[in-house]
């Protein structure tokens, strides 16, 4: 694919949909965000709103640029809006169903076959929502990172029939239209960096578990004496503790190491929708 990208299409617009449809809208695109229903996408809408009104406040944006950006954003609920797409990154819940489900959908509605169909997924085997496709050369992995208007990374991953064509188009849109930093993985479970993070994060839930250290004191102990920007406990808040046990389950089924298999303290408050900053609590508690 040599044609430069101008129409791109979102799916989902959670945290991440949301953060992914704002960069490539301040990047002077052409979006349209699908969602699920009319409430998802006034939260969304909502989501994108007031993440440019923060970045005006501090001056990143003026006000016109704010308001050029909003209007080249298409919220909807119809996949059909997305058949003239040249780039979709799905990125709803991390569910291997789910995507699978997207994934099938975007077959059946894109109209150009030489289209990017991208996931955004931190876990999930990209050959795994390829071959819900008729195209899976035309599938890659693009794996952003929370918040996305404010962290550089992007993740590219590869599967096995992922052509070389699909990588460097899908690398060149991220690095020079949206002007993030490219990293490139195999497909395996967990990419790069969540092959690394998570233990590290499971590790800190079993040491809280254990009654070893206070939360408190085992982030200020990885912020203070290791330089961390953020402890281990609070960055899973950020991250969302379902999120983490979702990645953590698709590691542990792929490698069946122990290192990766969720503790029993991470199950337990995921049962209790005890999430992290997105429900007010997690290990920490969050105001308003």
């Amino acid at each position: 694919m040599s044609e430069r990208i101008h129409r791109v299409g979102v799916v989902g617009c959670g945290l991440m949909g949301s953060g992914i449809a704002e960069v490539t809208a301040r990047a002077q695109l052409d979006v349209v965000v699908v969602e699920a229903t009319d409430a998802t996408v006034a939260e969304g809408r909502k989501r994108v709103e007031s993440s440019l009104a923060r970045a005006a406040r501090k001056g990143k944006l003026s006000s016109d640029q704010q308001a050029a950006a909003l209007s080249r954003i298409t919220f909807t609920t119809d996949y059909r809006q997305l058949a003239d797409r040249q780039l979709v990154i799905e990125a709803v819940v991390e569910s291997e169903p789910a995507k699978v489900t997207v994934f099938n959908r975007l077959d059946e509605v894109v109209e150009d076959r030489n289209a990017i169909l991208a996931s955004n997924t931190s876990s999930i085997p990209i050959m795994q929502l390829a071959m819900a496709t008729g195209r899976p050369s035309q599938v890659v992995g693009m794996h952003f990172f929370n918040p996305v208007p404010v962290l550089q990374l992007v993740e590219v991953v590869t599967s096995l029939l992922t052509d070389p064509s699909v990588v460097d188009a899908a690398e060149t849109f991220a690095s020079e239209q949206l002007g993030k930093h490219v990293i490139r993985s195999q497909d395996r479970a967990g990419f790069i960096v969540n092959s690394l993070l998570i233990p590290y994060l499971l590790s800190a839930i079993r040491m809280l578990e254990s009654g070893f250290a206070t939360a408190a004191d085992i982030d200020t102990g990885m912020v203070e004496g290791c330089a961390h920007p953020m402890g281990p406990l609070a960055l899973t808040d950020l991250i969302g503790l379902d999120t983490t046990m979702a990645v953590a389950i698709s590691l542990y089924e792929e490698f069946k190491e122990q290192l990766f298999a969720p503790p029993p303290l991470l199950s337990r408050m995921v049962s209790a929708g005890l999430l992290g900053r997105k429900t007010g609590r997690g290990f920490y508690s969050y105001g308003d």
